[in-house]
């Protein structure tokens, strides 16, 4: 199929650009810059941001099917940066499939559009969207989502949404380094008991399950106007995972702990301190990552093994095997 991927350049977007050149599929890139592993890939780039409907529109045309992975993600910064990026780029998204005609579109989503502060013991997607939220990462991605889910079937263009949970994996940009970082400057804390479960997203899994989800859309599929959660179908200790992660880059493992009620309360507090003082960069705590660090949030994958038969391709421990390189070079232990 002739496909388009946005933010192609990213983590997730190359993996998903990779497996879909290698099983023959013809590739565009709607991408910021440029990026010498898509040259290496032969594909085709437009260089443009999504929140340029006039850029977007033209990068749809003549495709079958949007893979819409473009976003931006975090726990700290203006609405309007968020809202911009992540809602109004996904509706110029729409929109442009729309005029172009393309009959086809998956939309990279995120369980935090559902996350409401409580437990999710292998919820399924039956959980309602929260009244409110947090963060503006989870909002801006929750108004993305409903306009996806909204749209399906309008002008013949049919749209799924997948929600991926805690991506990880060789080349990742965020989430490795950031906790390899921590570790190495004796800021990681264990937040809470260290007995809540998560659920984890290999990379390459993740990619698969958007070409095993666009393959199966169409007029009438079962998949049509639906959201999935995509993970590992086993959770795992989010804590014990940390101290495998940091075995393995050859670093001690997390010693130091918070308690859950401490963090959210210093979340709340450092929250008031960087918006009255308009501090430049992120708090290093805040209610929303407290949250996310000591509950259980994991997710049954059972609705996607039905529908679009989602079946990774990468055992967790495969993963950490691949990922071990980077996390000592991350380390400085190569």
């Amino acid at each position: 199929m002739r496909a388009l991927v946005t933010g192609g350049g990213g983590f997730l977007g190359t993996y998903l650009v990779e497996q879909l050149v290698a099983r023959g599929d013809t590739v565009r890139v709607l991408c910021r810059g440029k990026y010498p592993r898509l040259d290496e890939l032969g594909v085709e780039c437009h260089i443009g941001d999504i929140r340029d409907d006039v850029a977007v529109t033209a990068a749809c045309n003549g495709v079958d099917v949007v893979f819409h992975v473009a976003a931006v993600s975090g726990i700290w910064g203006s609405w309007d940066y968020y809202h911009d990026i992540n809602t109004l780029g996904t509706r110029h998204v729409l929109a442009g499939c729309r005029q172009q005609r393309v009959r086809r579109m998956v939309y990279t989503s995120s369980p935090s559009v559902i996350y409401d502060g409580r437990d999710h013991l292998g919820a399924d997607e039956s959980l309602p969207y929260p009244s409110s939220y947090l963060c503006h990462y989870p909002r801006s991605k929750a108004l993305a989502e409903k306009a996806v889910l909204e749209d399906n079937g309008i002008d013949g263009t049919y749209t799924v949404a997948l929600r991926p949970h805690l991506i990880w994996g060789p080349r990742d940009n965020h989430l490795i380094p950031r906790l390899i970082e921590r570790a190495k400057a004796g800021r990681l804390r264990r937040v809470g008991k260290g007995d809540n479960l998560v659920s984890m997203s290999y990379v390459e899994n993740v990619a698969a399950a958007h070409i095993q989800a666009a393959d199966k859309l169409a007029r009438g599929s079962v998949v049509a106007g639906k959201a999935y959660f995509i993970n590992e179908p086993e959770p795992v200790n989010l804590w014990n995972w940390v101290d495998e992660l940091l075995s393995r880059a050859g670093l001690p493992p997390v010693t130091k702990s918070i308690s859950s009620k401490m963090a959210y309360a210093a979340g709340r507090l450092l929250e008031t301190a960087y918006s009255a003082g308009r501090l430049s960069g992120e708090p290093p705590m805040t209610r929303f990552l407290a949250q996310q660090l000591c509950g259980s949030h994991y997710y049954s994958v059972a609705r996607a093994q039905r529908d679009f038969n989602y079946t990774p391709l990468v055992s967790v421990a495969e993963g950490m095997r691949r990922l071990e390189p980077e996390l000592k070079k991350l380390a400085g232990r190569r």
